[in-house]
């Protein structure tokens, strides 16, 4: 809440906390509702959709990978996710059907990513992780053949939504709602998943169905991860910092650290787009370039950790 309220005083034309909370219920002038009910608002929410999205789909593909390195930005999801995305833009689509192909471009990502990194034997969370590194760095190589076959006129808004850019977020509306549906849909398969993050052989041994429980996980952090990349573009390494840093506070129980991920999540995006909009104001910054310069040495001190 005090993100929220930091998101809608802090800006270009700064408003006292008062005012904001008299507009919220129904007071304040003309141009104070314009705006907080119409630029601030829905992009404080949006940005806080995004965070949540990404840091439950990090959570969810570190229970399956028994993995803290693992991330949908850094397993490629979000790279598939966002060709999807950029690909039904190109060709003149919107609304649900930009969502629709970033979903099964991150589906896509993810089968390629796990198919290729099984092979004939089975998976190893290094393999995993350098296979996911590599289509990751496939995907940014066609998101540049991309960009340079762009129409020029189309151009900067593409490299901006890319860089993670909530200046231009829509409606908050469905990536919230994707957001609370997800949590309630994973909150009572918080045991099981509990369960899972012990291993696939612990898990089968004691009654998991194992192979559908990872599809869900599979087709869960792919949706996430769509939504999150259609309302916001490429944000990384949110998905690897906040699983992470709460585990730290609160444990590994995925009742508690998924809802906490929503939250957590929803903070840092919120908090980064903040600082976004104020460190060389009036200028805004991508929200993606605050959330790597964090995001990169939490990564690095994860992978010297796990050496």
């Amino acid at each position: 809440m005090v993100a929220v309220a930091a998101s809608l005083s802090v800006g270009s034309v700064p408003l006292h906390p008062g005012d904001v909370v008299s507009v919220l219920f129904g007071g304040g002038d003309e141009l104070q509702r314009t705006l907080i009910l119409d630029l601030r608002l829905p992009r404080t929410l949006s940005a806080f959709a995004t965070g949540g999205l990404l840091a439950v789909a990090g959570a969810l593909m570190q229970v399956l990978l028994r993995n803290p390195l693992a991330d949908p930005y850094v397993l490629g999801l979000s790279g598939g996710a966002a060709i999807g995305a950029l690909l039904a833009m190109l060709g003149g689509l919107a609304g649900w059907l930009v969502s629709g192909s970033a979903f099964a471009g991150a589906m896509l990502s993810t089968l390629l990513v796990f198919g290729l990194a099984h092979g004939s034997g089975s998976w190893t969370p290094a393999r995993l992780l350098l296979t996911g590194v590599v289509v990751a760095a496939g995907w940014g190589a066609m998101i540049t053949l991309l960009l340079a076959t762009a129409p020029t006129s189309r151009l900067p808004g593409m490299l901006y939504w890319l860089m993670g850019d909530l200046s231009h977020a829509g409606s908050p509306w469905p990536a919230l709602l994707v957001l609370v549906a997800v949590c309630a849909l994973l909150f009572p398969l918080g045991r099981t998943l509990n369960v899972l993050a012990r291993g696939h052989v612990q898990a089968a041994v004691l009654g998991v169905s194992v192979r559908p429980l990872e599809w869900l996980v599979y087709l869960l952090a792919s949706l996430l991860t769509s939504v999150a990349v259609t309302t916001a573009g490429t944000v990384g390494f949110v998905g690897l910092v906040v699983p992470h840093m709460l585990r730290l506070l609160i444990g590994n129980d995925q009742r508690l650290i998924l809802p906490a991920c929503a939250l957590g999540g929803g903070t840092l995006v919120l908090v980064a787009d903040t600082v976004a909009r104020v460190v060389i104001a009036p200028e805004q910054l991508p929200v993606g370039v605050i959330t790597a310069l964090m995001g990169v040495p939490t990564f690095l001190y994860l992978l010297y950790r796990s050496r």
